[in-house]
């Protein structure tokens, strides 16, 4: 068994791989507070629930964007399964030419989402991650990374708004069926998603200007992160979701470097 770990700014999403599938997947809220001991005993329970042996558990990688969790999360990982992790970082193998000034700015997120959506799709693409942030990533036919653009995520900006403007409640995520709204909810509801469904639209349609002027072909739309659908709901310019990209990236960067 291979165990997968993306550590998230707002989730840690751990998944079992097996056999060529996934046997188990879990997500648990990212606390840099909680000591080794504290994620060692949430692991543990979900190990148990899932009726899984920690013990053959033989290979484990490790993606994050918060550094200061990484002491108590490879803490963790020595106590219950009494391995060192492959963490996704400078110097490890992806088979990718990252064009960025500076390739170790890269988020890990990013690197393991592009390896996976092009080792699926093996052509030109745009990758958008809905999570905390939203990230959009551009991937040439040839699997090089050319860059991208960083974005507040969605949950970021309902919560900016519920915080900074005092008569306006938290609401939830849901779009309404229209934009002309007669309620402070759905009123925030309709800017929120349409807004941001905008914001996608406009964001893609110039990445595509900009690939197909350095002569590549129209690149594939692929979104991943929890608030996925609810956008691919609202327009047409993403062409498919495939909600365990970013397992999928591991589990091929673990393979490409479980011998290093």
């Amino acid at each position: 068994m291979i165990l997968l770990i993306d550590a998230g700014n707002t989730n840690i999403v751990l998944g079992v791989h097996k056999n060529g599938d996934y046997i188990a997947s879990w997500r648990i809220s990212t606390d840099p507070k909680k000591t080794s001991d504290e994620y060692a005993i949430q692991v543990m329970q979900l190990f148990h629930q899932s009726d899984l042996n920690p013990n053959e558990v033989n290979g484990i990688i490790i993606s994050s964007v918060v550094p200061n969790i990484m002491h108590s999360i490879e803490n963790m990982i020595r106590k219950c399964f009494k391995q060192d992790p492959i963490i996704v970082g400078p110097g490890i193998k992806t088979g990718m030419n990252i064009k960025y000034d500076n390739p170790k700015e890269v988020g890990a997120d990013r690197i393991v989402n592009s390896v996976a959506a092009y080792e699926i799709y093996k052509r030109s693409l745009i990758i958008i991650d809905f999570g905390t942030a939203t990230t959009y990533c551009a991937i040439t036919e040839n699997g090089d990374y050319l860059g991208g653009n960083i974005c507040p995520g969605i949950k970021i900006a309902s919560e900016a708004l519920f915080e900074r403007a005092a008569k306006l409640p938290r609401v939830e995520l849901e779009k309404p069926k229209s934009l002309i709204c007669r309620n402070t909810v759905t009123s925030m509801q309709a800017g929120i998603i349409y807004g941001y469904i905008g914001q996608v639209e406009y964001i893609v349609k110039k990445m595509k200007e900009e690939m197909t002027a350095l002569g590549e072909k129209e690149p594939l739309v692929i979104a991943t992160g929890g608030l996925s659908k609810l956008i691919y709901d609202g327009t047409k310019v993403i062409d498919k979701i495939e909600p365990r990209l970013t397992l999928e990236g591991l589990k091929i960067l673990y393979d490409k470097n479980k011998e290093l």
